[in-house]
């Protein structure tokens, strides 16, 4: 059991917060993807509707740099209309003009709200701690994986649950408000913040991120293209997030290692895991396979590069907001459309030769890095 000093009942709340808001996430990248397919649109239609959410997730960080402060005020009401977005969801899915908008409402709303939990979980708990909270984001994601692909039968099933998702995640992030004791003062020294400073390693977290588009985006669609029902695919997105938890639970010691070297082998298993669902999309076994470097490619680097970019700026809660905009945001974003135009037999294979650029990239960072220092 995690104890927290001075902070009682955070840890369950937080974990709640985090289970919810990462089942919402599940239903909306493993099912919805497929919903839309359903309802007549594109590849192409879907690649764009999924990056207008991480697209909004990019300008955040821009606006709250030189507009706004991430107060409680604003956080709650990114609770209240990410929940309204989905709502409007029910209405709008079967135009696309309309559901690209909401998306855009949508993404906004939870660019937000993460990143204030993010900053309240940091601030209260132990790197250990945090870990073995986090994870309850997981056990969400595989829990809504495994439950809709047993039983989602109709296409607007999914979009109630995602509402239900939302509205929970809404509830638990209200109580959360109450232990915030960080200060939203923007910091004097924030117009010294400088992504070009370490360029390299920026892009590198962007051609990371922009590789997974068609694995967050299409991989349902794909598995199930070749004849993998949907109940296994469930099974194998839950089997990742599975090996994502024990990666998160044991993940400590390596966290006190040279983080550079553990992003650079985790960004190279992550193009050999796509490699494979390239070279081996029919296979049911090869495809776990690829799934359990998602403890890798996702959970290992992930915290990796969280705490490399703490390492790096003293403006720890702008580079935090930073990177989500520019990794899931941007890269998500790219990802995302470039998926919908790529979709076919050769798309993970291109995506593993996005990744190995990332890479690439991140070596020039580590040079450069060097030279600087």
């Amino acid at each position: 059991m995690i104890q927290i000093k001075h902070f009682g009942m955070l840890p369950p709340f937080l974990g709640a917060y985090y289970f919810f808001y990462f089942a919402l996430v599940g239903v909306y990248v493993i099912f919805m993807p497929k919903v839309l397919v359903d309802l007549g649109y594109t590849a192409m239609q879907v690649g764009i509707v999924y990056a207008a959410a991480p697209f909004m997730r990019f300008l955040l960080p821009f606006i709250f740099k030189h507009y706004l402060k991430l107060t409680p005020k604003v956080y709650l009401f990114s609770l209240f209309f990410s929940f309204v977005a989905t709502l409007i969801f029910l209405g709008t899915v079967r135009n696309f003009e309309l559901y690209l908008i909401a998306n855009l409402l949508f993404g906004a709303a939870m660019g937000v709200s993460l990143p204030y939990v993010e900053t309240i979980a940091l601030a209260s708990l132990t790197k250990t701690s945090y870990g073995k909270v986090r994870l309850w984001g997981s056990i969400g994601f595989m829990a809504i994986a495994l439950w809709l692909g047993k039983v989602l039968e109709a296409p607007f099933e999914a979009l109630y649950y995602l509402s239900i998702m939302t509205f929970l995640t809404l509830v638990f992030g209200l109580i959360l408000a109450k232990y915030d004791s960080t200060s939203h003062d923007q910091a004097d020294d924030d117009a010294s913040f400088s992504l070009s400073r370490y360029w390299a390693f920026w892009v590198s977290v962007f051609l990371m991120q922009m590789g997974f588009g068609g694995f967050y985006n299409f991989f349902t669609i794909y598995e199930t293209s070749h004849g993998i029902s949907l109940e296994m695919t469930s099974w194998m997105w839950s089997f990742g997030v599975v090996c994502e938890i024990i990666m998160l639970y044991f993940q400590g010691p390596l966290l006190q290692r040279n983080l550079l070297n553990i992003l650079q082998f985790a960004i190279l298993v992550t193009s050999l895991r796509w490699l494979i669902l390239y070279l081996f999309p029919e296979s049911v076994v090869w495809t776990f396979a690829s799934q359990s470097l998602h403890a890798v490619s996702f959970a290992l680097y992930h915290t990796a590069s969280i705490t490399y970019v703490f390492s790096l700026y003293s403006q720890k809660k702008l580079a935090q907001q930073f990177f989500l905009g520019i990794a899931f945001g941007l890269g998500g974003s790219v990802g995302a459309v470039l998926s919908g135009q790529i979709y076919g037999e050769k798309m993970f294979l291109i995506e593993a030769l996005i990744t190995f650029m990332a890479f690439i990239v991140l070596w020039i960072h580590q040079k450069r890095k060097e030279s600087i220092v």
